[in-house]
């Protein structure tokens, strides 16, 4: 039994250090006490809009519709921005209902704030060697940004999420 005590300790010692730190955990655990107090008061029914952003001037929203804790629609519009930055060209739109989610394969996935405060915790957050990491909470202390970018990457390198606004229905 003595010799199994040292390979037991050793074993704990290197799982422990093989795991990555998940950054600005302080921030987003924060951020998750602000979103369970927003959930109990909307009955965890809510809309939240996911942005993204290209070089290019090709943006998207994608607005995912919350009630009862469950994904019931989904909206979708993508525009191009002209090169003088004026003139704005719509390029797609759709919506979903609860008959048709999961039917387009643009947009945010189908995912509550639950779901995307896990992903954050777990993939979107963790500290890597070769890429930045960022978070922001600009949604009344909700999370507004999660994600990471790898550091060699020169054009639409973000890996995560972008919430532009969280509203109770």
């Amino acid at each position: 039994m003595k010799n199994v005590c040292p390979f037991v300790v050793l074993l704990i010692v290197s799982l422990f250090g093989a795991c990555k730190k998940v950054e600005y955990q302080d921030d987003l655990s924060r951020s998750k006490e602000f979103y369970i107090a927003f959930k109990a008061a909307s009955d965890n029914s809510y809309k939240y809009v996911v942005t993204t952003n290209s070089w290019t001037r090709y943006r998207t929203e994608t607005t995912l519709t919350i009630q009862k804790g469950k994904v019931v629609a989904r909206s979708f519009v993508a525009v191009q921005s002209a090169d003088t930055g004026y003139a704005i060209v719509f390029m797609k739109e759709w919506a979903e209902d609860a008959g048709s989610l999961g039917s387009h394969t643009e947009g945010a996935a189908l995912q509550t704030l639950d779901e995307v405060y896990e992903l954050a915790a777990k993939e979107w957050l963790k500290k890597r060697d070769n890429a930045y990491v960022y978070f922001e909470a600009k949604n009344d202390g909700m999370i507004s940004t999660a994600g990471y970018a790898e550091k060699n990457c020169a054009d639409d390198c973000f890996n995560g999420i972008e919430i532009s606004s969280i509203k109770k229905l």
